[in-house]
């Protein structure tokens, strides 16, 4: 519920800042007390006057009042806020917010926030696909906030929209129901992963029919890279052997770039040598061509028939290496009987325990950016609610150090 909460609405300068105005009026329609913090560009694009008069209190722009110089104290802000909502996020705020470059009132009150932060950006299709901007999402999505888009709760599916702000409406039900459901903080930084080395695969692999052409999946290396970052900021040394994948990770992370299953195979297989544990994330093809064209196919005929032979079993391979010290985590991806087949694969492949994802959950496993899980071992099946790839990371690798 809203009622009564304290809320503070940063605006920055985008075109999509007009909706700020039905976010509010929504936020107050369901008892909601509104603050707006609002960058220097924003004011090119709504006047402060109109917000002042939605939320009837003064909006905050500069870190000293115009008229009497009265100091705008973001620590105050961060105090009284039970949650902050930016909206629109432009791609510049975002990567303030994730590089910690506080030259303006909202970043610094972002800085200072107590409170969960919820961010919906805005900006066009080639801004939101470029790495660097995907790098700082996933960077701001490990320190615990909340990206919102179209499609879904937060962080939507498919590229549909990607960039589009998401409605007013939407946004706001999400606030909502982040009340009614009162999460758990989340974990705070700790090191109890320090000093230990673990390898994550992430992504999806290609296998190549021809110069152009090849078999694939969806999978965009989200969870594995969220893995990495939480590895990583629990003290970790992480190698991270990604498929072909638009992600960026931090530089505290060891990263190996592959393409195919043979050569995530040969880069897992060398690096869990040394490892402490293992987390194999990665969408791995089960089959690749048995031949592999050297010039592009040509259409011809009514068919084409290709013939497929199995690739190496990654998992497999690793549960044969493990020694008794070792810690090996895997994924299944199930259509059908999930819990049945992951019990089978938890066992064939001498996993401690492994990670169930199901596709008949609505808004999760491939191109999503939630997941909903099970966490089965020798001991059962542990399911958990739907929540933001971040938050499963924290759950999964919680697991992990309770076994290391």
């Amino acid at each position: 519920m809203l009622q009564g909460k304290h809320i503070v609405l940063g605006i920055t300068g985008s075109i999509a800042a007009y909706k700020a105005c039905l976010i509010i009026r929504q936020l107050v329609k369901r008892g909601a007390e509104v603050q707006v913090v609002i960058t220097p560009a924003g004011k090119e694009f709504i006047t402060p006057i109109t917000l002042s008069a939605l939320t009837q209190k003064p909006v905050i722009s500069d870190f000293f009042a115009q008229r009497d110089g009265t100091w705008h104290s973001h620590v105050a802000l961060g105090l009284w806020a039970d949650a902050m909502l930016i909206a629109p996020c432009t791609a510049s705020t975002l990567g303030k917010m994730a590089n910690g470059v506080a030259d303006n009132m909202l970043i610094t009150t972002y800085l200072s926030m107590k409170a969960p932060v919820f961010i919906a950006p805005a900006m066009d299709l080639d801004m939101y696909q470029h790495p660097t901007t995907q790098q700082n999402m996933q960077r701001l999505l490990s320190f615990g906030n909340h990206i919102i888009e179209p499609g879904s709760g937060f962080l939507a599916s498919g590229l549909d929209g990607k960039g589009r702000m998401e409605e007013p409406e939407r946004i706001v039900e999400v606030l909502n129901a982040f009340f009614d459901n009162a999460p758990a903080a989340p974990t705070a930084h700790t090191d109890d992963m320090k000093g230990k080395r673990v390898l994550i695969t992430a992504g999806p692999t290609y296998e190549k029919l021809d110069p152009v052409r090849f078999l694939g999946n969806y999978s965009s290396g989200k969870m594995g890279f969220a893995l990495a970052e939480e590895c990583a900021r629990r003290g970790a040394d992480v190698t991270l052997v990604a498929g072909p994948v638009t992600l960026a990770c931090s530089p505290a992370i060891k990263r190996i770039d592959v393409e195919s299953c043979e050569e995530m195979y040969q880069a897992a297989t060398r690096c869990f040598a040394d490892s402490d544990a293992a987390i194999l994330c990665a969408a791995v093809a089960d089959y690749r061509p048995a031949h592999v064209a050297q010039t592009k196919m040509k259409r011809e005929g009514d068919e084409l028939i290709l013939h497929l032979q199995p690739t190496r079993d990654i998992a497999a391979a690793l549960g044969q290496m493990k020694r008794p010290a070792q810690r090996l985590v895997g994924f299944a991806l199930e259509t059908n009987d999930e819990e049945t087949n992951a019990q089978k694969k938890l066992e064939k492949k001498r996993l401690d325990f492994i990670v169930l994802n199901s596709m008949r959950n609505a808004g999760t496993c491939f191109r999503n950016d939630d997941n909903q899980i099970t966490i089965i071992d020798a001991h059962g099946a542990t399911p958990f609610d739907k929540k933001p790839k971040a938050d499963v990371a924290r759950d999964i690798v919680d697991r992990l150090v309770s076994i290391l």
